[in-house]
Formats: C-alpha cells, sequence, structure tokens
C-alpha cells in the first residue's frame, strides 16, 4: 500500500469518528453513531495494513442497500438549501435525508477502495 492511501484512509477514519460524535445530538444516534464507527474504524485498521475483504465487500452492499431506502428527492434543491441555510442545523426531514443518504453513499465507497486496496495488497503477498 502506496504512502497516499495511508494517509487517506487515516484521515477518512479521523473524520469519520468526527461524523459519529456530530450525530450523538442527532434524533436518532442509536443508528448513526455505529454506521459512522464502523466506517472509522475500517479506515483504522486499513491505516495499519490490516484488510478483512470479505467484511468490507458485505460493509459496501449493506450500506448501498441502506442508502437506497434514503434515496434524496431532490438533490439539487437540497443543495440550494443548505448554501442558503449556511449553517448545519437540521430545517427540514428532506434535508435530513439527503444528509443520511449521502453519509452511507460516502461510507460505502470508501468501504469498496478499502476493499480493493486489501484485495490487491493480499494478492501481492501470494506472488511473493
Amino acid at each position: 500500500m502506496t504512502k497516499g492511501w495511508k494517509w487517506f484512509f487515516g484521515i477518512s477514519s479521523l473524520l469519520f469518528l468526527l461524523f459519529a460524535f456530530w450525530q450523538i445530538n442527532d434524533p436518532d444516534p442509536m443508528w448513526w453513531v455505529p454506521v459512522y464507527l464502523i466506517a472509522a474504524l475500517t479506515s483504522g485498521f486499513a491505516f495499519f495494513g490490516k484488510f478483512s475483504v470479505n467484511l468490507l465487500v458485505f460493509f459496501t452492499f449493506s450500506y448501498l442497500i441502506a442508502a437506497v431506502f434514503f434515496w434524496p428527492d431532490n438533490i439539487l434543491g437540497w443543495i440550494g438549501e443548505e448554501w442558503q441555510q449556511k449553517d448545519l442545523s437540521m430545517k427540514t426531514t428532506a434535508m435530513e435525508t439527503n444528509r443520511e443518504f449521502f453519509g452511507l453513499t460516502l461510507s460505502a465507497i470508501l468501504f469498496a477502495l478499502q476493499a480493493i486496496i486489501g484485495r490487491r495488497k493480499r494478492l501481492l503477498e501470494n506472488q511473493n
């Protein structure tokens, strides 16, 4: 694994810890804190070169399936509302739904990247 990927996963781990912390005041923290803690934990393991590829593939598809249930109605309208609001408070349920969709999607992308890098690492180790 290159130094760039290592730092990417380290920074991702810290960011997802921050996301989990912000979810403590969410109306349903019992769901969203663990969602982001799992992403932080897998990123932390990836930073240290530890990958469970099968588990990462499972998380990727699980989070993508969950994201489908939060599919936004109007992404551009949501971006405009966020831009006008200029803070992170939730004014509408549509804002919360859109944020949850993007959180799940971002996590799934992160899991997929970790699975790809982990698989590549495993293949290189098996060649030697």
